[in-house]
C-alpha cells in the first residue's frame, strides 16, 4: 500500500521544524571563505569556484595581506596575481579574471564593489551563483545559491526535487521560511559539508534525522 503523501500543511510543519533546529544550533552561519570587506569576499568566492574553501584561505591569506584593494590587486597583472594562486584550480583564468573586474571596479565604480545583481553578475568571472553568494553573506539580498552540497542536501531532505542547480534554487527560495531565508544557504552547504556528506551520511548526528524523508535509504530501515 503506498504510503500518503503528506499534507500541506505538515510539509510546511515539517520544513519550518528544519530550519528552526538548524537556528536553534547556529544563529548565524557565514561562510568558511575569509574575508574583510566587499572587495575580498567578491575575489574569495570568485576563487572558490571548483575549489575548496580551504585552498580558497590558504591563498588570499598572502594574496589580500599584500593586495586587498582593486587599486593593488590590478597593479599586480595576471602574472602577478597568478603565483599567489597557483594551487587553486583554474587559476590563470581565475587571475585574468580578478585583475579586469579590479579594473572595472576603479574605472567605473570609484574602486567599490557594486552591491547589486546585475552589476555584479556584469563583473568578468561573477556569475549567478557568485552574485547570490555575496549579496546573502552582506544581508543585502535573500538568495540561496545552490552547490553541490546544497543540491544534495535539499534532495535528500526533500526540500526541492528540481535537476538544475537554478530550479533548487526556486523551489528553495519557495519553501524555505522567510525570516531563514538569508542564513539557509550556510546552513545547507554546512550541513552537506559535515554531516549529510555525499558517500556516507552522518545521520546519527544528524540533528534534523528524524525530519529526513532519505535518513531510511542511508541506516538500513
Amino acid at each position: 500500500m503506498p504510503t500518503a503523501k503528506p499534507s500541506a500543511k505538515s510539509e510546511a510543519a515539517r520544513v519550518q521544524a528544519i530550519f528552526d533546529r538548524f537556528c536553534a544550533a547556529t544563529a548565524h552561519p557565514k561562510t568558511e571563505l575569509n574575508y574583510t570587506d566587499p572587495f575580498t569576499l567578491v575575489v574569495a568566492v570568485a576563487l572558490s569556484a571548483q575549489a575548496t574553501d580551504v585552498s580558497v584561505n590558504k591563498a588570499t591569506t598572502r594574496l589580500f595581506a599584500e593586495a586587498g584593494t582593486p587599486a593593488k590587486m590590478a597593479a599586480l597583472g595576471a602574472e602577478g596575481l597568478e603565483p599567489y594562486i597557483k594551487t587553486i584550480g583554474l587559476y590563470r583564468t581565475k587571475a585574468k579574471n580578478v585583475i579586469a573586474l579590479s579594473g572595472i571596479l576603479l574605472d567605473q565604480y570609484g574602486g567599490q564593489v557594486p552591491l547589486n545583481r546585475e552589476a555584479l553578475m556584469a563583473l568578468p568571472g561573477v556569475g549567478r551563483k557568485t552574485a547570490s553568494v555575496v549579496l546573502n553573506e552582506l544581508d543585502i539580498e535573500p538568495a540561496i545559491a545552490v552547490d553541490t552540497h546544497v543540491f544534495r542536501v535539499s534532495h535528500r531532505l526533500k526540500l526541492a526535487s528540481g535537476s538544475t542547480p537554478d530550479r533548487v534554487e526556486q523551489e528553495l527560495m519557495a519553501v524555505v521560511p522567510k525570516p531563514y531565508l538569508t542564513r539557509a544557504h550556510h546552513w545547507l552547504i554546512l550541513h552537506g559539508r559535515y554531516v549529510c556528506v555525499a558517500r556516507k551520511p552522518r545521520c546519527t548526528a544528524c540533528l534534523v534525522a528524524d525530519l529526513c524523508p532519505s535518513r531510511e535509504l542511508f541506516m538500513g530501515g
